[in-house]
């Protein structure tokens, strides 16, 4: 693999042993991929402070260095961790300190995570605490090599920010913050962004349900390729661009998608496959939407729900909006608990704006950091839950082994009041 000046003196321990270390994964990395170069990158979002008992240990061994040496460089060696080269930011994480006495998470990492905070944070990385960070203010601009994990993120920065991200790993992401540099290969290149499969929609997709359906049909279709949306869809938002993501990255491993006319590298059609004959469509009818809703609702069986869950990936100040109208004025059904999981810096928003009251008044509870399915925590005792994330509706019955139903917003507030699923599809 080729390296400019600057590489090798960063490898040969001109700019500190950290440095070094991160630059020999980096090239480890980059030959294991068979790539030509690294590219300099100049945002990076990935974990740090997520805790863990070898983290915990690592710590108590050689504090705070020793445990990004080891977790985030793939270094055995005593290094002092320096401030990071270029910006970075921490994604979720386990709970904080708002989850204390309500999710059964443990004390003591929530203090872990405090300390980890604190060491990063004077190093440079901003605490963001999302899987989110484009909803508070890391937008990489069109173009931009980026060095990201967390898929729903990559998707969405690839997608619809039109940046350049492979799906990083702790290591790598560690190791291109302290040298601004990543193996460019994949995403980053330009030969590697066209559309490679083509489906036509045939039923109306508007909602945040219908985008969700659609981009877990999507990623079941493409794989780890670059599915091209087209046909009866109506414009959509954030919120419901996330969500499509968050599905395509959980059923396939979609990491770039193009609606012509939406997102910014696909203007046409033609654009989206760069000039390459388009191959035959796949249909998405009523049968297509029928099986991927009997899908994620396959692991529903008992009707009675104990938990409901929102916000993943985390919701926006919208939908914490659309969570309180709908929880105005109602209780939650006893024994039923509901959280709605947002950014951190967003969790201020809505206090400020009156949401977060609401919410609380009715029972519920909004959180910030993290996700149940990344920390394993839910409400003790649940067995059914409730979610409007297809992601989640895939993921979190098999890392907890409870039951799931999914369906609208909606739905799930019903179900929260109620105790009852009654939810389907319209």
């Amino acid at each position: 693999m080729f390296l400019t000046e600057e590489e090798k003196r960063m490898r040969d321990g001109s700019e500190g042993a950290a440095a070094g270390a991160a630059m020999d994964l980096l090239i480890r990395y980059g030959e294991a991929l068979d790539a030509a170069r690294l590219c300099d990158v100049r945002n990076v979002a990935g974990t740090m402070t997520q805790p863990s008992p070898v983290k915990a240990a690592l710590v108590r061994q050689g504090g705070w260095d020793k445990a990004f040496a080891v977790i985030n460089l793939d270094c055995d060696d005593d290094i002092e961790i320096p401030a990071m080269r270029v910006p970075t930011c921490q994604l979720q994480h386990g709970f904080g300190g708002d989850a204390a006495g309500v999710v059964p998470y443990p004390a003591e990492n929530i203090a872990l995570q405090a300390q980890a905070e604190s060491f990063y944070g004077r190093r440079g990385v901003n605490i963001l605490a999302t899987c989110t960070p484009y909803q508070v203010g890391n937008i990489p601009v069109r173009g931009e090599h980026c060095a990201w994990m967390e898929s729903s993120a990559v998707i969405y920065a690839n997608s619809v920010l039109g940046a350049r991200t492979n799906c990083e790993g702790t290591a790598s992401a560690g190791a291109a913050s302290l040298t601004g540099k990543i193996p460019c290969w994949g995403n980053h290149l330009d030969g590697n962004r066209h559309g490679t499969h083509l489906i036509d929609v045939r039923v109306p997709v508007d909602g945040f349900m219908e985008w969700g359906m659609l981009g877990y049909f999507a990623g079941g279709v493409a794989g780890e390729e670059h599915p091209v949306i087209t046909g009866d869809i109506a414009r959509p938002d954030l919120a419901e661009l996330k969500h499509f993501g968050a599905a395509a990255a959980t059923s396939g491993g979609v990491e770039l998608y193009h609606i012509p006319g939406v997102t910014p590298e696909a203007p046409t059609p033609e654009a989206a496959f760069r000039g390459r004959e388009a191959p035959p469509p796949v249909t998405y009818g009523p049968r297509e939407r029928r099986a991927v809703y009997d899908t994620l609702n396959s692991q529903g069986t008992s009707a009675g729900v104990d938990f409901v869950l929102l916000g993943c990936p985390h919701a926006s100040v919208d939908q914490v909006r659309r969570v309180a109208a709908e929880l105005d004025g109602r209780r939650l059904s006893p024994g039923t608990e509901l959280w709605l999981m947002v950014p951190r810096a967003l969790k201020d928003v809505a206090d400020r704006s009156g949401y977060t009251g609401v919410i609380e008044r009715s029972g519920g509870r909004v959180l910030g950091d993290s996700c149940p399915a990344m920390s394993r925590a839910a409400p003790r005792g649940t067995r059914v839950f409730a979610t409007d994330s297809a992601k989640q509706a895939h993921y979190l019955p098999a890392i907890l082994g409870i039951e799931a139903w999914f369906g609208t917003l909606e739905d799930c507030v019903h179900a929260a009041v109620t105790g009852r699923w009654e939810g389907g599809l319209p």
